[in-house]
């Protein structure tokens, strides 16, 4: 791993951890005034495109080399993260769902890998099962009543855990199959597969893009997440993959959070509960107890899988973006 100065790496950390704490409150000001489905649909075609035509214009037709399989492998997994993952958190702000408490149920995913893994006859860590224990204990008080705020049903919650849940398994599958050796080639076949998917489903929905008044925080709130969110925020991770500790680029899992909730405070005025503090607070405690430890067992244990990284956008062989 090559060296970075400080403050390269620290800037890189702060992006990461900004956009990608911000774009659960971008997801609210889109879902305002656009069809969710679609809308996350056309997000990931955009950034697709984008991220493929750099990929041209920069390297030409040969960077899109890749087998069939590692196609229709990063496919399936777009498929999960994206239309699985992102689709229902859209779905679930749309209903009304604040975009901080969204954030804190998406926390879990780490967990979620950690619960696979078990299912897969892996055995993890004393301190990775009590950090386990602490986060779904925490996830039980955020889906209390007390966690949710007056006159919204606990449905759009769920919706949110079981997309996290179906992160969970395209983060984990992620390194089990075989993807495009290069990470953008992958992340632009998850992108493409996630807004067919997306796409299929808004169009099952009755949803259409032909709404009687698109407001210009919805425009505003898409374009933030086609380019800051999907691409800017990406670019810097990826980097940061190859510079800096992991332990230290996996702090944006249990950062991320705390960010969505501020910005969902201050900007669009959300709740905070004592019960959401008291079970965000456990849940972000969990996610660093296990994102610590499994970052320890990967330096001692050389080629054992740790804990797959959680991007908010896009995924790939050594990474995984809830939102």
């Amino acid at each position: 791993m090559s060296e970075a100065p400080a403050w390269k790496v620290w800037t890189a950390l702060g992006i990461v951890y900004v956009v990608w704490g911000s774009t659960y409150l971008a997801i609210r000001y889109v879902v305002d005034s656009l069809p969710p489905l679609l809308s996350a649909a056309t997000r990931f075609a955009l950034a697709g495109l984008l991220l493929g035509g750099y990929l041209l214009v920069r390297r030409g037709v040969r960077a899109l080399h890749a087998t069939r399989r590692q196609y229709a492998n990063a496919a399936a997994v777009g498929l999960l993260l994206l239309a699985g993952g992102n689709g229902g958190v859209t779905l679930a702000e749309e209903r009304g769902l604040p975009s901080g408490l969204a954030a804190l149920l998406v926390a879990v995913i780490p967990l979620w890998v950690v619960l696979l893994r078990m299912l897969d006859r892996d055995r993890p860590a004393p301190r990775t099962l009590i950090g386990v224990s602490i986060g779904f204990l925490g996830l039980v008080v955020l889906l209390g009543p007390g966690g949710r705020p007056d006159g919204l049903s606990i449905g759009p919650a769920l919706v949110v855990v079981v997309s996290a849940l179906l992160w969970a398994v395209g983060s984990y599958l992620a390194t089990r199959v075989e993807l495009p050796r290069e990470p953008l080639v992958t992340s632009v076949a998850e992108m493409a597969a996630g807004a067919i998917g997306l796409l299929v489903l808004g169009l099952a929905r009755s949803e259409t893009l032909v709404v009687d008044e698109v407001r210009l925080s919805s425009v505003l709130g898409l374009a933030y997440l086609v380019v800051f969110g999907s691409i800017v925020a990406f670019t810097a991770y990826s980097w940061l993959l190859g510079v800096a500790p992991v332990s230290k680029v996996s702090t944006y899992a249990y950062v991320n959070p705390v960010v969505a909730v501020l910005l969902g405070a201050l900007f669009v005025g959300e709740d905070i509960t004592t019960s959401a503090v008291v079970g965000g607070a456990m849940t972000v405690l969990a996610v660093a107890v296990v994102v610590s430890e499994e970052g320890r067992r990967r330096r001692a244990v050389p080629g054992e899988p740790a804990v797959p990284q959680i991007p908010e956008d896009v995924q790939g062989r050594d990474r995984s973006s809830a939102t």
